[in-house]
């Protein structure tokens, strides 16, 4: 996976209106810190990180939070699962503040759970959700959030194989069929990132990598989050998660 730079703009809310005072007050409270560069990559010098009480420390750039969410999934996928961070210690630990350090915006999948897939514990990540990653205000809110007042250095879309929301955009502009309440709204989000190049199941799979890339772009063109990306203390990346071998792989 890779930082994602520029594309269209997200008008910003009334959000974006916070003022400095208000947002040193959050970061006070929630013990944020700031961050550096980097990017995916193995080999990778080991980078600094904020001691946790009696537990490895936290990543605090980019590219050593991917190398962590890289590492978790192996140990995922071959059953060599540590289900960190869930000692007396830090529970206790976790009364006081917490410090994330991924947001993953995913879908709302039974089957896709962030902390299991990427083998994390009580606070390491910051995790959103919408059925196939839609983007909207509250969900954007919440991103943001995790940016700006946890200072959190990665953002991960994540979609999956099989995804039931893409599989109902897809079908449902298809056959014209109207879905009931608002799941037509879910539909009608995806509706752009469809994969006309495709037919049958290869368009919905298509279309579930097209997805994870609209939002990441989406998320990238927001300007306090572009603006942390330049400056190398973000890193804003696409990847998703394959049911059938538990992988999850970079979307580029």
């Amino acid at each position: 996976m890779t930082p994602s730079s520029s594309e269209p703009h997200i008008s910003q809310g009334p959000s974006g209106a916070t003022s400095s005072s208000r947002r040193t007050l959050l970061r006070t409270a929630l013990t944020g810190a700031a961050l550096t560069a980097g990017s995916w990559a193995w080999d990778l010098p080991a980078a600094s990180a904020t001691p946790r009480a009696n537990e490895k420390p936290r990543p605090t750039t980019p590219a050593a939070a991917l190398r962590e969410l890289n590492a978790g999934n192996r140990r995922w996928r071959t059953h060599h699962e540590r289900h960190p961070h869930e000692s007396l210690a830090v529970r206790r630990e976790m009364v006081s503040g917490q410090h994330p350090f991924a947001v993953v915006l995913g879908c709302i999948d039974s089957r896709v759970a962030p902390e299991l897939v990427f083998d994390q514990g009580l606070g390491d990540l910051l995790t959103v959700r919408s059925a196939g990653e839609v983007l909207d205000e509250a969900v954007l809110g919440s991103v943001a959030y995790g940016v700006l007042e946890l200072d959190i250095p990665l953002v991960v879309v994540l979609g999956h194989q099989s995804c039931g929301a893409v599989s109902a955009a897809v079908h449902a502009e298809q056959t014209g069929e109207r879905l009931p309440a608002h799941i037509q709204y879910i539909a009608d989000q995806i509706k752009p990132a469809i994969d006309h190049s495709q037919e049958g199941a290869a368009r919905i799979d298509a279309t579930v990598s097209a997805q994870v890339r609209r939002v990441r772009s989406q998320l990238a063109a927001e300007p306090d989050l572009a603006s942390r990306t330049r400056a190398g203390r973000l890193a804003i990346v696409g990847a998703r998660y394959e049911l059938t071998s538990q992988l999850v792989r970079p979307v580029d």
